[in-house]
Parts: structure tokens; sequence; C-alpha cells
């Protein structure tokens, strides 16, 4: 099956798209689309939300497809993420109003990591937990129930090579979190450079994923609705946290489909200092 390299298409985040990308986003729709629980999609991959064909369904999916697709070629783990909202319209398969919920909303998320096996991740609100995929029943097997991610991380993951564009106040934080700056924040750099790879590392073993505004990217460079905020959901549940910098991300009123936004995410003590070295750095102009 031709599945490897570009599919030659530019998605609507003006994105190369790869060949599992479309591949992906086609399954995510097919799976969805018939359960008869689902009104309306979202894709990362689709400008629109996407009808599905239960006009009587109560929920609502946004998703990523494939996290990390500039890694399918060199084998590099990837994933799925996923949220679900209540739907709140009332007219035919749901509208724009369904989708731009704030994260507080979400009834469930999650993703599911494929490395060296498939592991699910989810929350319903009560707890995280883990499944991997038993490729002989074809079934997701419990193996790990209500996933407490530590306080204070060993790891930060951030993309270095920004460096010079961030603001003064995240040089300092990755500073401090080597060592070179502060007192007793270091750690152990780790960058994969697959969000839900770096994610699922640091919520098992403890440590913080930065991906910060900078002068080439001022709003962020995630996606709110199909990243941050079910990112964030599984976060809290396990006890962890997750802003902007300045805000819970899931106390952010999402206004586009498409809205962007700075991340820092992982262990809650983490999270705290990063913030806080970001107001004192700007109090200090």
């Amino acid at each position: 099956m031709d599945i490897l390299g570009s599919a030659g298409t530019i998605n609507v985040q003006g994105e190369q798209q790869q060949k599992l990308d479309v591949l992906a986003n086609e399954v995510m729709k097919e799976a969805f689309c018939h359960t008869g629980r689902v009104s309306l999609m979202a894709s990362e991959e689709e400008e629109d939300p996407i009808p599905a064909d239960a006009a009587a369904g109560k929920y609502v999916v946004l998703f990523d497809p494939l996290d990390g697709s500039s890694n399918i070629d060199v084998n590099v783990s990837i994933g799925t993420i996923f949220s679900i909202h209540r739907r709140v319209s009332g007219d035919g398969c749901g509208n724009l109003v369904d989708c731009l919920q704030r994260g507080r909303e979400q009834v469930a998320a999650g993703y599911v990591i494929y490395g060296s096996s498939t592991v699910m991740v989810y929350s319903a609100g009560n707890g995280v937990h883990c499944f991997t995929l038993d490729p002989v029943i074809g079934e997701f097997r419990l193996i790990n129930h209500d996933v407490a991610t530590p306080r204070t991380g060993k790891y930060y993951s951030i993309n270095e090579s920004n460096y010079t564009r961030w603001s003064a106040g995240y040089q300092k934080i990755v500073r401090c979190f080597k060592g070179v700056d502060g007192d007793g924040h270091g750690k152990n750099a780790r960058y994969i450079g697959s969000l839900v790879a770096d994610f699922h590392r640091n919520l098992l073993a403890g440590g913080i994923f930065m991906y910060p505004a900078d002068t080439k990217s001022p709003n962020g460079k995630l996606r709110l609705l199909y990243e941050a905020s079910p990112l964030a959901f599984v976060a809290e549940q396990a006890g962890g946290a997750a802003s902007d910098g300045t805000t819970p991300i899931l106390d952010i009123e999402p206004k586009k489909l498409h809205q962007r936004t700075p991340l820092v995410i992982g262990s809650r003590d983490d999270v705290a200092f990063v913030e806080r070295t970001l107001r004192e750095v700007e109090a200090a102009g």
C-alpha cells in the first residue's frame, strides 16, 4: 500500500499533507459518521465542520487525525488526538457553535499513540486510563488505571532551535531547566517533535512540554481545539496542568475553528513555575 511521502496537497493550516494525513482523516470520518451518536465532526485537516449521518446525535467530535505527520517517513511515534463535546445546538446536524466550546465543557478526550505498541489514553472526566491494542483479539486492554502524573517532572520538551525568537521569559525558563540560571530546576531535555509522543512520555514519567508564541508565530502554532484542549483535559485529569502561559487552556473561549495557541503542559509544579517566571520577567521589564 502506497502510504509514505507527500500527498502533493496543502491542508487548511497551510501545511503540506502527507499521504497518511489524508488516509487518517478519511478513516476518522468514516469511523464516527455512522455511529448514530455523533451529529457533527471537525478535523484539523478540513476548513469547515463535517456533518455526520445522525442529525439526532448528541455529540460533537473534534480531532487531529495524525499528529506529528512530518515524522511518518522516519518511523518516529505519531498519534491521533480527539475531543468530545455534547451538542448544544438544536438544528439539523449541528453548527459551528457546537464546536466552539471551552475545554471545560468536554465530556471526554484522549489520544492514540502509534509506537512500539498502539496505546490509547482516555479520560471521561473520572481519571485517565491507558489501554494497549491486542492485535490477536483486535481489542484494547487496560494496562494503566487512573494515571497520576508526577507534580514535578524530570524532563523538559521544547524546540530549542526557536530560542532566538522567544520572549525573554521563555529564554530564562529554558536556562533554568538546563540548570544554567536559577536554582534547583535542572532537567533533562527530551524533544521528539511529535506532540503526542512528547506529551505521553511526560504524562507517565513527569515533565513539561512547551510550544510558546514567538516572533514567527505570535499567536502560537498549536491548534486550541484539536491539540491543546483535549491534551489539557487529559493533563488535568491526571493531576497535571496546561496553560497558554497565563490562562488555563481549558478556560480559553474559542473564537475560531482553527484557532492557535501557545501551550505549556505537563507536571503541575513545572507549569506553575513557567507561569510565575513569565510574570516576573514581564514585571521586571
